[in-house]
């Protein structure tokens, strides 16, 4: 019977318990809670300290009045009753030692972990002295002074754990109302024998009420705040961490970053900008560069900058000449965007800067280069061909040189416009790409096709050629042209790197959605170093017989079939021979230019 009392009791309770904390109490995570009590305990523990010794020092006060009284008796305390003025010096001092008692138990293991129940203890000690003594006197005794200056000394030292203090002034009021009133105990003042009245309850319930409210409003004040410095201190702790990857990303960046003001001052700089300007710091760009338009070979370069920010709002690939340090000219290129306030006016300008100096020289070097070819090369041999050939074509008149010396030098004119022609296109395919004039192709026709153009070339190799290409497989939409010069090349480019008496075989397997094509030979094979660039721009093999080759081949079908949506690749190893490999999709897209 007394379990289901228990659970009758507890659920009331629990009910308006959590009513209580849903109402009274602010939403916290529970590792701040944690953290919360734990703060409150040591807050707590620290001003209880404080609050023994100002009893100590207020007690000791009384007693030394009671002590003085006894020689001088002061006036205001003649209205007491006897039995109080005798006694009172006894009830002081027995206070006193129980403050002395918890200021030893401050000190304790006890007193540090649990503040609360030395709280409750000294408060009691203080508060039920008298009461104790006045109940074995026969009398009750409304200690209102005492029991005022008492909660409110401890709402206003310890203004936490409102519970506490609730318990502290409920204990000695039930033992007052309830003892006293069970014993029958008048006081000891005949102008008001009762043991209390209406308007002693209401002074103290009002007082208790207005401290334990207090308490509890500075308890969740604090707890409030502590909540606060919690989220504060752990977003400021992400701040680090991000601002730290931040400044890792800033200072080993490879391009030079930077913020820089409307009127041209740099206000932020990483170590890869300094690198760039030919300074050793970051902090000397922006110390040094206060007019960004004097960095500029050409000094319209800032004002064309501002415009286009001012118009776009940003800008991309924003080429220009500058002066380093040294005196030096470099090329850069910026990619910088404006930044603005929430009202739109503009705060700087930020973004990234590279040098592009090498590769400016390089695309000087190439324009040079090709200029070159086409003027300086491609012209002369378009006039030795044209001459050569004028005089082919008139056999009636005499000529000095025999027929087969002037075919070889047609052979050799044709070989060196072949050269120029597909450096020329290299050159086009790599800034343009490969034009695919698309429509549906049977391998196999492209394959022998290709073997019947190169039948002198095989038999001059002394090479066998095995077309193991089948008539079965799908057709593919790609640019038969083009795809004939893949294979020519491949083969090409394995009878010159082999003696003669090559084996090659050419074979074509459909795998899922795309055709798997093979040029295979039983060669000196190709090391793993020179596979690896084997499809480069203007990469030669070291075994080239007799080339006049730029390397552009490979370069060429490698970029034919990217423009087709494949791959190309080879597998091979010295004295192993080599497997050249490209793939073409079953099904592709309509005639396109491919980039």
């Amino acid at each position: 019977m007394g379990k289901v009392a228990r659970m009758l009791m507890a659920t009331p309770f629990t009910t308006v318990q959590s009513w209580w904390r849903k109402t009274f109490s602010a939403p916290i995570r529970d590792e701040i809670v944690t953290l919360y009590k734990a703060w409150r305990n040591h807050f707590l523990w620290q001003r209880l300290r404080l609050w023994l010794w100002l009893a100590l020092i207020c007690l000791l006060s009384f007693t030394l009045r009671d002590v003085y009284g006894l020689f001088f008796p002061f006036q205001e305390l003649q209205k007491l009753p006897e039995v109080l003025r005798i006694q009172r010096l006894v009830i002081n001092i027995a206070i006193l030692l129980s403050i002395l008692i918890c200021l030893a138990l401050h000190k304790t293991k006890l007193g540090r972990d649990r503040p609360d129940l030395l709280f409750l203890g000294s408060s009691w000690s203080i508060s039920l002295a008298s009461q104790l003594f006045a109940t074995l006197r026969g009398f009750a005794l409304p200690d209102t002074i005492g029991w005022s200056l008492l909660f409110l000394s401890q709402g206003i030292l310890m203004p936490v754990r409102w519970i506490v203090h609730l318990l502290s002034q409920v204990g000695v009021l039930v033992y007052y109302f309830g003892v006293n009133t069970v014993l029958g105990l008048k006081t000891p003042v005949p102008e008001l024998p009762q043991m209390y009245n209406v308007t002693f309850i209401l002074y103290i319930f009002w007082f208790c009420a207005i401290c334990d409210f207090g308490v509890y409003l500075y308890d969740r004040l604090q707890c409030s705040e502590f909540y606060a410095r919690q989220e504060l201190e752990s977003a400021y702790q992400k701040l680090k961490v991000a601002e730290a990857k931040y400044r890792t990303i800033f200072e080993n960046a490879v391009e030079g970053i930077f913020q820089s003001s409307p009127d041209g001052r740099y206000i932020t700089a990483n170590p890869a900008l300094a690198r760039i300007y030919g300074y050793s710091l970051a902090e000397e760009v922006t110390a040094n560069f206060t007019d960004i338009q004097q960095l500029y070979v050409d000094p319209n370069r800032r004002a064309e900058f501002v415009r286009l920010m001012e118009k776009y709002g940003r800008v991309s690939e924003f080429e220009s000449q500058i002066y380093r340090r040294d005196g030096s000219i470099v090329w850069i290129s910026e990619k910088a965007y404006a930044v603005h306030d929430e009202q739109g006016k503009l705060l700087y300008y930020e973004g990234l800067i590279e040098d592009i100096t090498q590769r400016k020289q390089t695309e000087e070097e190439l324009r040079v280069f090709f200029h070159a070819v086409s003027h300086d090369l491609r012209n002369p041999v378009l006039g030795t061909l044209m001459v050569l050939r004028n005089l082919l074509a008139r056999p009636e008149e005499n000529i000095s040189i025999s027929r087969s010396i002037l075919e070889r030098m047609i052979q050799s004119s044709d070989r060196q416009l072949n050269l120029i022609n597909s450096l020329m296109e290299a050159h086009v395919s790599e800034v343009q790409g490969v034009v695919l004039q698309r429509q549906p192709v049977q391998l196999l026709a492209v394959v022998e096709a290709a073997i019947v153009d190169l039948e002198p070339l095989l038999t001059q190799n002394q090479a066998t050629l095995t077309n193991l290409v089948s008539a079965d497989l799908p057709s593919v939409n790609a640019d038969p042209t083009q795809l004939w010069r893949v294979f020519s090349n491949l083969i090409v480019n394995a009878l010159k790197h082999n003696p003669p008496g090559l084996l090659l075989t050419i074979n074509a397997t459909r795998e899922d959605d795309k055709i798997y094509c093979t040029v295979s030979d039983n060669g000196v094979g190709i090391s793993q170093q020179q596979s690896e660039r084997l499809f480069d721009l203007y990469f030669r093999g070291a075994s080239i017989r007799n080339s006049v080759s730029l390397g552009l081949g490979l370069y060429l079908c490698k970029q034919i079939i990217h423009a087709h949506g494949g791959e190309i690749g080879v597998n091979s190893a010295l004295n192993e021979g080599a497997t050249f490999w490209f793939t073409l999709p079953i099904s592709s897209s309509q005639d396109e230019v491919a980039n």
